[in-house]
């Protein structure tokens, strides 16, 4: 039997900072697609999710995150204009001023409620932190 052909898996991490109370960690993409996002990158093979997500927080911000919640998986086929990707978005906190490293070429502290333009999904992401910080709730099941 042929091995099936199946999106990539990404994580990405919503890094709430200690140290600026409501402040949360985007990067500004070195690489194309260009623009700031979330922190985050493809799972490596042998891999778990959340070692993923540790591992891609660490790279791109020098930040060490406590993961605390997973906010939902992203998987609309348009989402990344490269391929079709999933990914899990983790909600994390962290002490310390983040650096940008990796594949990064910034890394700042933003208002969730006031980010710059973001790319790939990462608005409708941001929104889905911005219900979970109020009401507790996951990211709701989305139909394509």
């Amino acid at each position: 039997m042929p091995r099936p052909v199946t999106p990539l898996i990404a994580v990405d991490i919503i890094i709430e900072l200690l140290d600026h109370a409501g402040y949360i960690v985007l990067i500004e993409r070195r690489n194309p697609p260009l623009g700031w996002a979330l922190p985050g990158g493809f799972v490596d093979v042998g891999e778990t999710l959340e070692r993923a997500a540790q591992r891609e927080a660490l790279e791109e911000t020098g930040l060490r995150v406590k993961l605390k919640a997973l906010l939902g998986c992203y998987s609309d086929p348009a989402r990344d204009a490269r391929g079709h990707t999933v990914s899990a978005v983790y909600v994390a906190e962290a002490r310390g001023e983040p650096r940008a490293g990796d594949d990064a070429a910034k890394a700042a502290a933003f208002d969730p409620l006031q980010p710059p333009k973001l790319a790939f999904d990462h608005g409708l992401i941001l929104s889905d932190y911005r219900r979970f910080r109020e009401t507790g709730m996951s990211a709701p099941p989305r139909h394509g």
